[in-house]
């Protein structure tokens, strides 16, 4: 787990940054260091895919918008374009959380009986299993939390957009990540002492 989050941490926040700043500060447009910034993170979803030794569909995804905002970009000419692109991604991610929602198996009711797996093994996961068939005010906590983890993405992503909009180009990769940083610090809070208040911790 460390060393994912020290590679997410590089591919995602060190490198992008780093590179963008630094390829501006030698003089390049802002088209080219976004596009430039945007290669080094494909060895991080090509890891991904080895790693699993599988097509992953969420890295096959975040490949075809990078396509796709470059194109577009390539033929609007404006730098903004490829700002909008993480919006795209943490959108669609946002929406699907939401859609599990309402059903049989909402996001954090699979999340979390993983970790119940990890740390007690099958009769724990047994156990979360079946809380969720039996008990009405469990499923509404697990409900709850996943629909607080998919309003605050999609949410993430529309202030992506008026960021990315509104702006001046050079100052939103250092917004989009400080904000990035603070969702997900909010949200990892929010998480733990949810669980930990409503008995849903492992």
């Amino acid at each position: 787990m460390r060393r994912f989050l020290v590679l997410q941490l590089v591919f995602d926040v060190i490198l992008p940054l780093g590179s963008y700043y630094g390829l501006r500060a030698l003089g390049l447009s802002q088209w080219w260091c976004l596009t430039l910034g945007t290669l080094l993170s494909l060895p991080w979803i090509l890891y991904g895919i080895v790693k699993r030794r599988k097509v992953d569909v969420m890295g096959l995804f975040t490949l075809s918008i990078i396509a796709v905002a470059t194109l577009l970009s390539l033929v609007t000419g404006d730098p903004r374009t490829l700002l909008v692109r993480d919006s795209w991604l943490t959108a669609v991610i946002g929406l699907w959380v939401l859609g599990t929602v309402p059903t049989r198996r909402p996001l954090m009711l699979a999340a979390m009986r993983n970790v119940f797996l990890a740390k007690g093994g099958e009769e724990a996961a047994a156990g979360w299993d079946s809380r969720w068939e039996t008990d009405p005010a469990f499923r509404r906590k697990i409900r709850f939390l996943t629909g607080v983890w998919g309003t605050v993405f999609t949410l993430d992503a529309g202030v992506r957009v008026a960021c990315a909009a509104m702006l001046p180009v050079d100052t939103v990769p250092t917004v989009n990540t400080v904000q990035w940083l603070v969702v997900l610090a909010g949200l990892m809070i929010f998480h733990k002492r949810y669980i930990t208040r409503n008995g849903l911790k492992a």
